[in-house]
């Protein structure tokens, strides 16, 4: 598997996520070390958990009046009345 370094990614992040999508692994390094893996999403995230709350919270958000929304409030939405 190849290594990309943070420096090249932060560079180069739109061409490094574009080979991902077309199927390439990738590990990112941080000061000479692993950090993390890059792989292309095989699945769609529906499929995958399913019972993640984050996955439909577009579906059961609704807009919050002057932009704030409480902690409870998000919550609520994610966890169905928490």
């Amino acid at each position: 598997m190849k290594t990309v370094t943070m420096l090249e990614f932060r560079r180069n992040a739109g061409r490094v996520l574009r080979r991902v999508a077309r199927g390439e692994s990738l590990v990112l390094s941080h000061r000479g070390k692993p950090a993390a893996r890059l792989e292309p999403v095989t699945a769609t995230p529906g499929a995958a958990l399913p019972d993640d709350p984050f996955l439909g919270i577009g579906r059961r958000a609704t807009a919050s009046p002057k932009r704030k929304t409480k902690h409870a409030e998000i919550d609520r939405i994610l966890h169905g009345g928490l």
